[in-house]
């Protein structure tokens, strides 16, 4: 990254906030991405000032130019983090340093100036320390956080903006599994893929998830919640699902993964998954899987489980693969050990329930 003079925020609170009776009610049962706290933070870069004007201040709808470059050519990259409440009140976060460097390696492949990665990191810090109240208590629930940039430069040229703005907001999140962690069957795109070799599958850019939409689109008129894309070459090798990575557990309880490539999101969840599996003896492989392989694992009881992770859901288990040619796996399959075991070590560390012996948790308030 490059040398940059640290950014002073200035805070402005908000003076019409959300009432306390009402911001209750929200946090008992908040669902996922209906409600927002109420502030964010803001940061403006130019192409002759830098980054500047750091601020935090009342969430409110964004101005922009009918002519913005990020309407026209969706020079846009995000995050997704959680803050958790710990039992004695104080607020956390998980591997925010992982998080800054891919948010730096997206702008990049999109024609974004990257931001310091202390700078990303305080911008969490002052949203959570200006909206505590708004991160839950209840179990396995959150703050949801989503820093973003986009290209606020009013041109329709085709070349990179000299005018961004970074943004974070925050919004409640309740458990991904409100009754019980249950398996679910996976749609298999076969015919549309996610990302292509030399691509932007890498980055974690509005137009990627934009261009997974219609396949799961098609996955839920088939009864299944997730969309699986398979690789663009030979259409034959698991890649990830629209948001989140995939694992295969095999009989004698260890890993194989994907191996990750320029067409791949390089997962949080997953790199933590893989070090804390590796680290109870287990090994790990990432390696190219066909539905071949699965098919007939599946068949002959060498793969045991299948998982999916992320930061939304962090670990679920999948019960099927499906597409309108094939069907591998059951519906009624259970949630496996090691799924299970692998989604507890993580949850233990994120609400500070063990020791954080890696240090993958930072204190934001």
């Amino acid at each position: 990254m490059p040398q940059h003079t640290p950014l002073a925020f200035t805070r402005t609170q908000s003076t019409r906030p959300t009432p306390l009776a009402e911001r209750k009610a929200v946090l008992e049962n908040p669902g996922f991405g209906k409600y927002y706290s109420d502030h964010m933070v803001a940061i403006d870069w130019d192409a002759e000032q830098g980054w500047h004007g750091a601020r935090g201040k009342p969430y409110a709808p964004l101005t922009l130019d009918p002519a913005s470059l990020v309407l026209h050519y969706a020079q846009a990259v995000f995050e997704g983090l959680k803050a958790y409440r710990h039992a004695d009140g104080s607020i956390w976060t998980f591997r925010p340093d992982v998080n800054a460097k891919r948010f730096s390696d997206s702008a990049e492949r999109l024609g974004l100036p990257e931001l310091p990665h202390d700078v990303f990191i305080q911008s969490l810090k002052e949203l959570v320390q200006l909206d505590g109240d708004w991160v839950p208590s209840a179990i396995e629930s959150s703050l949801y956080l989503r820093p973003f940039m986009i290209a606020n430069e009013n041109s329709l040229s085709v070349r990179g903006a000299d005018q961004v703005a970074y943004y974070v907001i925050g919004s409640p999140a309740g458990p991904y599994f409100s009754s019980g962690v249950t398996p679910v069957p996976i749609w298999v795109s076969t015919q549309r893929t996610r990302a292509a070799r030399g691509g932007t599958g890498y980055a974690k850019c509005a137009g990627n998830y934009a261009g997974s939409l219609a396949p799961l689109k098609e996955a839920r008129k088939n009864g299944c919640p997730q969309v699986l894309f398979l690789d663009s070459e030979h259409g034959q090798y698991l890649e990830e699902l629209g948001g989140m990575n995939i694992f295969i557990v095999q009989q004698d309880g260890n890993l194989v993964t994907p191996a990750l490539s320029d067409s791949i999101l390089p997962g949080v969840t997953r790199a933590s998954v893989i070090e804390l599996a590796r680290a109870e003896g287990r090994t790990v492989q990432e390696r190219p899987i066909s539905l071949t392989e699965v098919r007939d694992g599946l068949a002959s009881r060498q793969i045991t489980e299948l998982f999916a992770c992320g930061t939304a859901a962090l670990i679920f288990p999948i019960s099927a693969l499906k597409s309108e040619a094939f069907s591998y796996g059951h519906d009624s399959a259970a949630a496996g050990p090691v799924t299970l075991a692998l989604r507890k070590q993580l949850l233990d560390i994120q609400y500070g329930k063990t020791t954080d012996t890696r240090n993958w948790m930072l204190r934001l308030a």
